[in-house]
């Protein structure tokens, strides 16, 4: 379509001999509407909605394109124009003692028909020598209403550096300065539009629509913002399709096809009213109603497809639109207007004739017609209810207005330049009598006025507005009239969070006229405690949900993963939060620690009560035969083992976790020497019976303190090296129970740790030894045999220690611990003083030397 602007262009030249002589190539077109002035605006609005269909052979020429369908709201824009015209050409601060007309022309809209306009606002259907010196006749351009009908006007005013202001042109296509270099638009670019609905659909949870578009530069731009959007908003897009009025209708019900099927309730409509109104009439005939729609502007206020029909539809459709504004007295200006006849200002004939069911063509021609009367000239759009008077939705007829201004204030400055004080070359200013448009352009950038209503209007380096917007919802009123109500509004100069604000007051109307917001989901949002499993081959809206696994949680809907709980905490059972882990030790409150501290006090006493005994008895021959000082020493001992299983329990710290292991290794040692130093005393004593032996005097009271001194001097020497090199601990074990903590003591060095227990195993074994060798000795004298069977006990109850201390977990481990110092305790303790106390106490008449000294079978004993 643009080859032919640049084919009309090139046929603009016509050299006829040595003179200059220009022809209009085409067919003469008149204007709509036209007013002369010295500052003269163009206008291309779509009065008609429809271009009759021309041969697709491109056979006809494209001038002979004509147009049917009117739409009143265009007529309103064209009013809108001249009604801010007229009051700046009636006011005596702005542009004063300058008149602006203007020429407005009908596009359609069609690509062809919007560069035939523009070629004729720049030059007039005439012809003759010097019309190719003559300038452009207008100085500057609005419109066009469609996307598409503009980039075809302000390519071709660009190169000729004309201003074009659009009122409702939004593809973002159009801020390209290098393509575009002489566009403005007073309504917010597709860009900020597509970034607003996609925040839209987020903001109401549609995580899960469809979207269908205009197969133009319009839809096609802004759908491409609107999908990379929603990408980054987290949207997801079920399918994408594109519509065209030229489409054949089979492509119209593919889609309805492709709608039925979805699963999505909500469709994103970046499209024109036009096009769209050909689908939605497709779904009406196929009952498709019930979703809900999201629209741009580019049909959401279009009053023309709001019709009942299309209600059914897109009932409760929201969207973006330009906002509303109230334009004092245009209401007035369109309810006074006028048709004329002039040929060229004859844009009002048609819905006059219309409206008032009359003519106004010349008698001959009514009477030809027969049926219509004329129009009697006393007709008032006062007395009519159209949408031409109908100025409740003033939003693009705002911009309209806006856009007029901005022309008039450029040429303000234009006209009010100080001479030396100009922007132009050598700061000189644009010649009076002679403006140029691309010096109105250079002016056009720096406007900043506020207009009546108190709107700030600038254009920036793009020459886009700030991109504000009202969210309009189609809803129905009793009478069966169609209200685009302003429910909120967005604002895209506002910080990220606080863009919207939603009208108070207003209450909105959804899809099947509901009053809750519908919902649109590919999968339910996973609850916290779950997280999203992404489907293979599907968008990340459409997922599983899967619970946490234990140890991890998730405190947020639609969590991408499960976070792992700090080690010290647990996932609860919703999975939602950590609650801190039960921390487990042995304490003495509970029944496995009472009966722990009772054996082990107990057993001490039963020490101590020996040891009484002992001493009461310590001038009979048995307690004096059996080395009543190691016995002494050898009980006191055995009750601090019996003691020190108390440090055991109890919650575990530094001082105890050192205390146990050294107490108890310390204390053993202590009580395996003075058995050892008893089982050595045996041996000596009957080694002294032999004739000519002296070996009692090499091990006598003094060598049997020494020798347990020494035994136990190298224990506290190995637990004085354990404590310095890497002493035992506090320890949380979070490893062998994942619901609970194991406070336990570390042994630090395992080597300090084992060459405690070896070094005590060493000792038990050598006295093992050595009491094993003398159980043959006489028995009335002999305690070998005893300390055999202790040691026995001792050694059997410390290997079966290994492997169950290992495999006990948690608590169980301290309890198998302390009752192997209690069961090896009291293994000693009976298995050596209970026979001596059977005697003392029961036997009193065999604690005689001449009983000791006596050979008496076992069994006597």
């Amino acid at each position: 379509m643009l080859l032919i602007a640049d084919v009309l262009l090139l046929s603009l030249l016509a050299i006829r001999g040595g003179k200059s002589m220009c022809q209009t190539y085409g067919t003469k077109e008149q204007s709509q509407f036209s007013k002369e002035g010295d500052i003269n605006i163009g206008g291309i609005f779509s009065f008609h909605q429809n271009p009759v269909t021309v041969d697709p052979a491109l056979q006809v020429n494209p001038g002979t394109i004509q147009c049917e369908g009117l739409d009143p709201g265009e007529l309103q824009y064209a009013y809108t124009m001249m009604f801010a015209i007229n009051e700046i050409n009636n006011s005596s601060e702005l542009l004063p003692g300058v008149t602006l007309g203007y020429r407005i022309f009908d596009s359609c809209p069609s690509i062809p028909l919007s560069i035939r306009a523009s070629l004729n606002l720049m030059n007039r259907y005439e012809s003759g020598e010097d019309v190719c010196n003559k300038l452009s006749n207008v100085h500057a351009v609005i419109g066009e209403t469609t996307s598409t009908s503009t980039i075809g006007i302000a390519r071709t005013m660009g190169p000729f550096h004309i201003p074009v202001i659009s009122h409702s042109a939004t593809c973002a296509c159009l801020s390209n300065r290098r393509d575009y270099p002489s566009f403005f638009r007073t309504i917010p670019s597709d860009i900020y539009q597509s970034q607003a609905l996609a925040k839209l659909v987020k903001h109401f949870g549609w995580t899960w629509v469809g979207a269908i578009r205009t197969n133009s530069d319009y839809g096609n731009g802004g759908m491409a913002t609107f999908l990379e959007a929603a990408e980054r908003e987290g949207v997801c897009v079920e399918y994408s399709v594109a519509i065209y009025r030229t489409d054949p209708r089979k492509w119209f019900l593919e889609v309805v096809d492709i709608i039925k099927k979805s699963t999505s309730k909500v469709i994103v409509a970046f499209a024109d009213g036009t096009d769209l109104d050909i689908l939605i009439k497709e779904l009406h005939a196929q009952n498709v109603t019930g979703l809900q729609w999201v629209g741009s502007e580019g049909w959401i206020t279009y009053r023309y497809i709001a019709s009942p029909v299309n209600y059914a539809v897109v009932q409760g459709a929201v969207g973006f639109a330009a906002l509303n504004a109230h334009i004092p007295g245009l209401r007035e200006f369109l309810a006074n207007s006028r048709p004329s006849t002039t040929l060229g200002d004859q844009g009002l004939v048609e819905l006059w004739e219309t409206v008032f069911s009359c003519t106004l063509t010349p008698q001959a021609e009514t009477r030809a017609q027969g049926s219509v009367a004329a129009c009697t000239g006393k007709e008032s759009l006062w007395d009519t209810n159209t949408r031409f008077t109908d100025v409740s939705d003033a939003s693009l007829l705002n911009n309209v207005y806006k856009a007029t201004y901005a022309v008039a204030y450029a040429l303000h400055m234009l006209f009010t330049c100080k001479d030396g004080q100009g922007p132009f070359e050598n700061n000189t200013c644009a010649d009076r009598e002679n403006v140029h448009p691309w010096q109105v352009l250079h002016y056009l950038t720096q406007v900043n006025f506020t207009t009546k209503i108190g709107e700030n209007v600038f254009f920036d380096e793009l020459g886009d507005p700030v991109a504000r917007y009202a969210l309009v919802n189609w809803q129905m009123d009793e009478t069966g009239y169609i209200l685009f109500e302003t429910i909120g509004y967005y604002d895209a100069s506002q910080p990220e969070g606080q863009q919207f604000e939603m009208k108070e007051g207003v209450r909105a109307v959804w899809a099947g006229e509901n009053l809750e917001v519908p919902r649109s989901v590919c999968s339910e949002s996973c609850l916290p405690g779950t997280r999203r499993a992404f489907v293979k081959g599907k968008p990340i809206c459409c997922f599983d949900c899967i619970t946490c696994a234990d140890g991890e949680f998730s405190n947020s809907t639609n969590a991408v993963k499960c976070d792992k709980c700090p080690p010290e905490y647990k996932s609860n059972e919703e999975r939602n939060n950590c609650d801190l882990k039960a921390i487990e030790f042995l304490t003495f409150r509970e029944l496995m620690g009472i009966l722990l501290v009772t054996f082990s006090v107990f057993g001490a006493c039963l020490s101590m009560t020996i040891a009484l005994i002992f001493f009461h008895y310590r001038q009979t021959p048995i307690v004096r035969a059996n080395n009543s000082e190691l016995s002494f020493l050898l009980l006191f001992s055995l009750s601090l083992c019996f003691l020190c299983s108390l440090t055991f329990i109890g919650r575990p710290s530094e001082w105890s976790c050192m205390l146990r292991h050294t107490a108890f290794g310390i204390t053993f040692v202590l009580c395996i020497s003075c058995v050892l130093g008893k089982t050595i005393v045996v041996l000596m004593a009957f080694k002294a019976t032999l004739p000519g032996s002296n070996v009692m005097k090499w091990f006598g009271p003094a060598q049997q303190r020494l020798s347990v001194l020494a035994f136990t001097l190298i224990q506290v020497v190995i637990c004085i090296l354990w404590l310095t090199i890497n002493p035992p601990f506090p320890f949380k074990n979070m490893k062998h129970y994942k619901e609970k903590i194991i406070l336990e003591c570390s042994v630090g060095s395992p080597v300090g740790f084992w060459a405690v227990l070896g070094y005590i195993g060493l000792l038990s074994v050598l006295c093992f030894v050595l009491a094993f060798l003398a159980r043959k000795l006489p028995d009335n004298f002999n305690e070998a045999k005893f300390i055999t069977f202790s040691m026995l006990i001792f050694c059997a109850v410390w290997i079966t220690f290994i492997p169950a201390y290992a495999s006990s977990p948690g608590k169980f481990t301290v309890a198998v611990e302390i009752f192997a110092i209690l069961a090896s305790s009291y293994g000693m303790l009976f298995c050596i003083f209970l026979p001596k106390c059977y005697i003392i106490l029961l036997k009193p008449g065999n604690n005689t030397k001449k009983h000791l000294m006596g050979k008496l079978t076992p069994r006597a004993l």
